[in-house]
């Protein structure tokens, strides 16, 4: 498993710089899970999601499973509002369905 760490500050002024720094490495992690640890943010808007929802796309793309943790409780709200919570998460398992 591979871990990347978003930033302290996501917002759209480092929303493009994020990007680019965090796709080759989604791209070229060697697991095919990529764990994007989101714990460290503290200031973020809309274009923290977009990073993230991007990052997802590559990992995709590139044939492996990004998970993201530690969402700060304020980002996870407005993915919620924007109605792509879902695809931040993981997958559920079948056994915690039953």
């Amino acid at each position: 498993m591979t871990t990347l760490e978003l930033p302290r500050e996501l917002t759209y002024r480092q929303a493009r710089n994020c990007l680019l720094q965090l796709r080759p490495k989604v791209e070229a992690a060697q697991a095919q899970q990529v764990v994007m640890d989101a714990s460290r943010i503290e200031v973020f808007d809309s274009s923290a999601l977009a990073v993230l929802l991007a990052c997802r796309r590559a990992a995709q793309e590139a044939g492996k499973q990004l998970l993201v943790k530690g969402l700060p409780k304020g980002l996870r709200s407005m993915a919620v509002l924007y109605g792509v919570d879902g695809l931040l998460q993981p997958p559920a398992h079948p056994a915690a369905a039953a």
